[in-house]
């Protein structure tokens, strides 16, 4: 069993490393012919970008895979060693923040060669030294806290019950179903500043567009998301008497009124049809997967990497492959996922119109420089949209 694990985990990066390379062939064939949907120059620009994520996500997959056999060779043992409680708790908290803050460690120059080096050259990035630093600080912080906290739970739970995995997939899905009720309120202000919408007109627009959808919502906000990147987004967050709509400053500015009235639209589709709910369900079923799975390991594995089979190893194992299960499940969810798009768009060209819908995603994909064109793998494996050129032809736009 130790060694099916080993040639999954490779399988699974070379799977990886296919679909990058693939993905960056297939890019590299269309961006310097006729551009569609973005500028000439932000078509090439996003082709080019592009081909340069797909080779930093195989060098990446690469150093994932060694640093992967690095700690079954030796890095478990080593820490083991390092790790000096005799408190079976304090001993799992302790162990596994080492191994997360390893990890995060390794992981830092792939995000400041991203951050300051790719995404600068781009146009994207705008962050500055400091606030990367205090946004690290306070993420850093907030994982020793809440992390822990969560770690010591699941623990106790490994340690107190024998059917552990469905206590510790009803106490952590509580947990993501709490978080994602307080993020709007409580978690994005602490790296973002919420400010209300300083356009009446808009402001009335939007709450007009909210009440005939039949959703209550505890504001509308503008973030100032120009402070770290120039892309723009928006989103609905939080649930119950939670949510609020957040628009980044970005949008705001490169939207029109009904271009962006009908972008909220389509996210106003979701809730509408349900989808909230069924990415919930979907998210519920993956998680219950993947505790079912890390719950019932055999033990020749443990032994296989020289670690008795106890709650920190358990807990390590979730988090270095449960990566691989994500991305075994993905093209099912991802299929669903897509299909739900399409009947969101109709929403949201119902609010507006089809031409506002098509105009604003074409502005977004522009600004964003979003290369429109994707290998079918990709599109499989990765996207949870369908492609940009299908969603406009949906909407009656000749995109060829």
């Amino acid at each position: 069993m130790f060694e099916i694990m080993l040639i999954v985990y490779t399988l699974y990066t070379i799977v990886k490393i296919y679909i990058s390379v693939m993905e960056a062939k297939f890019v590299a064939s269309k961006k310097d012919g006729k551009a569609i949907i973005l500028s000439e120059k932000n078509f090439k620009e996003a082709g080019e970008y592009k081909i340069e994520t797909s080779k930093i996500s195989i060098v990446s997959s690469l150093y994932d895979l060694l640093i992967f056999f690095a700690w079954i060779g030796f890095g478990f043992k080593t820490l083991d060693s390092l790790v000096g409680f005799d408190n079976s708790m304090l001993y799992t908290v302790v162990y596994i923040v080492a191994f997360s803050a390893i990890n995060f460690v390794l992981g830092l120059p792939f995000s400041l060669y991203q951050t300051f080096n790719l995404d600068k050259r781009y146009g994207f990035s705008t962050i500055d030294v400091k606030t990367y630093i205090i946004d690290q600080i306070k993420g850093i912080g907030m994982f020793l806290v809440f992390g822990s906290l969560m770690i010591w739970l699941l623990a106790f739970i490994i340690e107190s019950f024998e059917s552990w995995w469905i206590y510790g997939f009803s106490a952590i899905f509580i947990v993501i179903l709490f978080i994602n009720m307080v993020y709007p309120t409580l978690i994005a202000p602490i790296f973002n500043k919420f400010s209300p919408l300083d356009d009446e007109e808009l402001q009335s627009a939007i709450e007009n567009l909210l009440s005939k959808a039949g959703l209550k919502s505890s504001g509308v906000y503008k973030i100032d998301a120009s402070k770290r990147d120039k892309r723009l987004n928006a989103y609905f967050g939080g649930l119950g008497k939670s949510k609020r709509v957040v628009l980044f400053d970005t949008l705001v500015k490169k939207l029109e009124t009904k271009e962006l009235l009908a972008v909220l639209g389509h996210e106003l589709g979701h809730f509408k049809h349900g989808d909230i709910v069924k990415n919930i369900a979907a998210s519920a079923l993956m998680l219950f997967i993947m505790f079912a799975f890390f719950g019932n390991i055999p033990a020749e594995i443990f032994e296989g990497i020289g670690m008795s089979k106890s709650p920190h190893m358990v807990l390590i194992l979730f988090l270095l492959l449960s990566p691989v299960l994500s991305f075994l499940m993905m093209p099912i969810f991802g299929l669903l996922s897509r299909h739900n798009e399409y009947a969101a768009d109709e929403y949201g060209s119902e609010c507006e119109s089809k031409e506002a819908l098509a105009s604003a995603l074409m502005k977004l994909a522009d600004e964003n420089k979003s290369f429109p064109l994707s290998h079918p793998l990709t599109v499989a494996f990765y996207h949870t949209h369908p492609a940009l050129t299908e969603r406009l032809e949906k909407l009656g736009v000749n995109v060829s």
